[in-house]
């Protein structure tokens, strides 16, 4: 009687990335990498958790521009009729917060500085058989949901929602000076400091 012994090797196959444009920092455990004209995220382990995709927004940091995740969210971008719609997705490339801002900030602290769209009926064109309708814009802040905690701005800013009009995205009007301030430019050119939540 002789005894077969067999011995089994034990491996973890790992996933090689190759050929890659560029390598981010890591941010919120993820890093992004761009190859070509996409980007995508990996884990700490080298795995790839948002694959790769060409609406990630990019963000100016101290060691390059690249798409960033900060409280779970990483900002998008999706054109509609010429003009350039801002929302997020989660850390596993799940739209969360639809697009539908005309600007938007990372997060931070749980919370984002974003323009709000609404639009107003105003009346009907009888002849055309059309409502009459115009946009406006607010500058918000929301939670990591997409909901509304804070307008910072009271008036909102009329808009033609055209895209000879609206080239790029408006510009904010409003700057964070801490966690909890912002600070908020009037028409005259003066600022109110307002608190948020």
């Amino acid at each position: 009687m002789f005894t077969l012994l067999v011995l089994i090797s034990v491996s973890s196959f790992t996933q090689t990335l190759e050929n890659l444009d560029y390598i981010s920092s890591f941010n919120d455990d993820v890093a992004a990498i761009k190859k070509d004209s996409q980007w995508a995220f990996i884990n700490k382990d080298g795995d790839i958790v948002v694959n790769f995709r060409d609406d990630l927004v990019t963000t100016k940091s101290s060691d390059g521009t690249y798409p960033i995740f900060k409280n779970g969210r990483c900002l998008i971008l999706k054109e509609k009729g010429g003009i350039s719609y801002f929302g997020y997705i989660n850390t596993s490339g799940k739209t969360v917060i639809e697009p539908r801002f005309l600007n938007a900030t990372n997060f931070k602290n749980n919370m984002a500085k974003v323009l709000e769209l609404e639009k107003e009926e105003i009346g009907k064109n009888t002849a055309l058989d059309k409502n009459v309708v115009y946009y406006k814009y607010y500058e918000v802040t929301i939670d990591t949901d997409g909901n509304v905690k804070d307008y910072l701005t009271q008036k909102g800013v009329n808009i033609v929602l055209d895209r000879e009009f609206l080239r790029k995205p408006p510009k904010f009007k409003t700057k964070q000076i801490s966690d909890n301030l912002v600070a908020v430019k009037n028409g005259k050119g003066e600022w109110t400091i307002k608190s948020i939540n």
